[in-house]
């Protein structure tokens, strides 16, 4: 996990797109409007409309060699750019970007300036790749536009910054942010339809929770999303509780764990010494 970052002002994030209204609510509401009201977070929505020079606010055209669909012009792109300040990254949502993880959230979050280009229709001309610094793909599935990826991304980053969470260090367990997928919370009612809480989490006991909730996390890891485990910073405790949840010493070995600690030898009872015998 990288550094918590320490920044000086807002983060600001400005997002290209063809329908501000669309992320205007979403950016306007929550902890994500509380964190804006707080200076915490600056939200830009560019309208590339206002960038068309032509009376109709048209911002695309059709492809050079056919084709279906219509392609938004780089020339659109360049002077939306050129109206903002400088950023730290300028970001195309794309299907050949790299894979928006919690990871690239953590980095992105000790900026200062974030751009976001949200496409339409076919997406953009080629050389807008030009005109960026960072291709990012919230996933193998095809969308109608950029504004549900820059949603994500939006609040994913945000989240992170110093003060937008109530509580500091909400985070640092989450999902991802830990290597592992989360343990299973609860909450009142006690009982519900004959499942209980887990009698440790009502003990007081904080170093039996703490243990409950790393074997419950690793045990949801391993069921889940096993493939997590590669690039999780295991212990060799975790790798000894790995094997009593099922996992083999060939899985440890894949995922790069390391060994579990040796087994306690157990302690050896003193025999009392020999009564010595009348005389």
């Amino acid at each position: 996990m990288t550094p918590e970052p320490t920044p000086d002002g807002p983060l600001t994030f400005s997002f290209l797109t063809l329908f501000p209204e669309l992320l205007a609510p979403f950016a306007s509401e929550a902890i994500l409007g509380k964190a804006r009201e707080r200076g915490l977070v600056d939200v830009r929505l560019v309208n590339m409309r206002d960038f068309s020079q032509n009376k109709h606010l048209k911002v695309d055209d059709t492809p050079y060699g056919g084709g279906a669909g219509m392609v938004i012009r780089v020339d659109v792109a360049e002077r939306a750019l050129a109206s903002l300040p400088p950023a730290d990254e300028v970001i195309l949502f794309s299907p050949a970007g790299q894979p928006f993880t919690q990871a690239v959230a953590e980095e992105l979050a000790g900026k200062s300036h974030l751009v976001f280009l949200c496409g339409r229709y076919e997406g953009f001309d080629a050389r807008v790749e030009g005109l960026v610094t960072r291709e990012l793909s919230v996933g193998d599935f095809v969308m109608m536009g950029g504004e549900a990826a820059a949603a994500c991304v939006l609040e994913a980053v945000a989240r992170l910054r110093p003060g937008v969470l109530g509580d500091a260090d909400s985070h640092r367990a989450d999902s991802f942010s830990s290597g592992l997928l989360d343990y299973p919370e609860y909450t009142r009612p006690l009982e519900w339809q004959a499942q209980e809480v887990p009698e440790v989490l009502r003990g007081g006991n904080h170093a039996a929770i703490a243990a409950w909730r790393r074997e419950q996390a690793l045990k949801r890891t391993l069921t889940r999303r096993p493939d997590l485990l590669a690039s999780a910073p295991l212990t060799p405790q975790d790798s000894a509780t790995l094997l009593t949840l099922g996992a083999t010493p060939d899985d440890l070995k894949g995922w790069g764990a390391p060994p579990p600690p040796p087994p306690k030898k157990p302690k050896r009872k003193k025999t009392p010494d020999a009564t010595p015998s009348g005389t």
